[in-house]
């Protein structure tokens, strides 16, 4: 089995004295680990961090088998956070939410997307918190998991959705949700279209919001907790105030 294709590193142990396993986010053939020879070199180190994009070419004698890659740059990745420390727990926590929710070797090019857009907005401060919510937003879609957020689930109604159920993933209006509002999820405006304004709290809600059906649809049918990097990436957005 040969294939080559553009991905995202989302993760890198060493493997032997002088190899890594490295795990990849392809764009059409999903999730893929693979050993590098070579991977723990001075020259390779820097594009086998999260985030850094590569070409692939991918080799192994089964399709099962964990497999060998010849990795090459594509562009300047990661490099350009470095000096954003919140940011690059933000890149971590994309890269640690994308390999523990998709299934290995199952394409998902959605997801390839959505992580690209994502390393786009990072260098913008203001801004990539709430596409990290769109992100996750995108992986649960993927995933078969799409939120309906264009109308309310109990009256059908398509004006002022303010809240979401935690058990279908519906939106509800503020009129039919008002009596249950304590057991409901908040919907940040910013998730209903483009030309929503972005609020205080709104991107703790859309955290809040994503993380729920992450952990009740994808991690914990697998018997995982959320990654401990979101939960760091929450604490430095909220010391940062930028939530």
């Amino acid at each position: 089995m040969e294939f080559q294709d553009e991905a995202f590193v989302l993760s890198a142990r060493a493997h032997g004295d002088t190899g890594m396993v490295v795990e990849l986010l392809t764009e059409q053939h999903g999730r893929r680990a693979a050993y590098v020879a070579g991977g723990a070199s001075r020259r390779m180190k820097p594009f086998l961090q999260p985030g850094a994009k590569v070409l692939a070419e991918f080799r192994a004698r089964t399709a099962d088998q964990l497999g060998s890659a010849r990795l090459e740059p594509v562009g300047e990745g990661p490099a350009s956070l470095f000096d954003d420390p919140v940011a690059l727990t933000g890149l971590s926590a994309a890269a640690a939410v994308a390999g523990g929710a998709l299934p290995e070797r199952d394409p998902f090019p959605g997801a390839f997307y959505a992580f690209d857009a994502l390393m786009s907005a990072f260098a913008i401060a203001d801004i990539w918190p709430a596409i990290f919510v769109r992100y996750e937003m995108g992986l649960l879609e993927a995933l078969g998991f799409g939120l309906d957020l264009s109308r309310c689930a109990a009256t059908g109604e398509t004006d002022d959705l303010v809240w979401v159920s935690p058990r279908t993933g519906r939106a509800v209006s503020r009129t039919a949700g008002e009596p249950y509002a304590d057991k409901l999820l908040r919907l940040p405006p910013f998730l209903l279209g483009a030309q929503a304004g972005l609020d205080d709290g709104d991107v703790r809600d859309g955290l809040a919001l994503t993380g729920h059906f992450l952990e009740q649809y994808v991690f914990h049918p697998m018997n995982k907790p959320l990654p401990p990097a979101r939960f760091w990436m929450i604490d430095k957005l909220d010391a940062s105030q930028r939530l």
